[in-house]
């Protein structure tokens, strides 16, 4: 992958990445429950977990996925039943837990999000037979080079998120407010599972 190429994919990465979608709606909600500095393993988790995606994608394993029928539809059930507990646990957002923190969705959860996430796979698809020139030409190193530029340019726009999550909590300064925020965020996410099944 030459500078062009990186350059043209980093900007593609960017964009799939800070556009609205399931796993942006979660991050917002992160920040927004508790903040950006305890929140921040929520973009870390979703980058890396893209990232992965993308070069087992550009492996191969995205088009053996989409040629199964039966794989495609119990990850499209697997999917559905992920964003409607996680919509359940961002409508929560704001109960507070018995040591006293409220609850975040952390690394490992949007790690593991980004493989139920449509939108994830349609850009881990589009990544791979757009960007990856030629099978000949060197697969293996330019699938590892795209999963790391689309982690590197995937955090910067989750962190963008976060944040915007964070400051929408200094807005939300009455528990009421709060709630109705959580409520509206997870139904949006809920909303979302039409996409699955599109």
């Amino acid at each position: 992958m030459d500078i062009a190429q990186a350059l043209a994919f980093l900007l593609f990465a960017f964009i799939a990445a800070v556009t609205p979608g399931p796993s942006n709606t979660m991050i917002l909600s992160t920040g927004a429950a508790v903040g950006t500095l305890r929140g921040i393993g929520c973009p870390l988790g979703a980058s890396l977990g893209m990232g992965v995606m993308i070069v087992l994608s550009a492996f191969g394993v995205g088009e053996i996925v989409a040629a199964a029928p039966a794989i495609v539809i119990a990850m499209k059930m697997a999917g559905s039943l992920f964003l409607l507990w996680l919509a359940w646990k961002i409508a929560n957002a704001g109960t507070v837990e018995a040591n006293g923190q409220r609850r975040a969705v952390g690394f490992r959860q949007a790690f593991l999000f980004q493989w139920l996430n449509p939108k994830g796979w349609l850009v881990a698809l589009s990544a791979g037979s757009t960007f990856l020139v030629s099978p000949q030409q060197a697969q293996t190193s330019g699938a590892l080079w795209m999963g790391v530029l689309f982690a590197a340019a995937a955090f910067p726009a989750g962190f963008l998120w976060l944040v915007l999550g964070a400051l929408v909590a200094q807005v939300l300064r009455t528990s009421r407010a709060a709630r109705f925020f959580n409520i509206a965020m997870a139904f949006a996410l809920a909303l979302s599972v039409a996409l699955v099944w599109r």
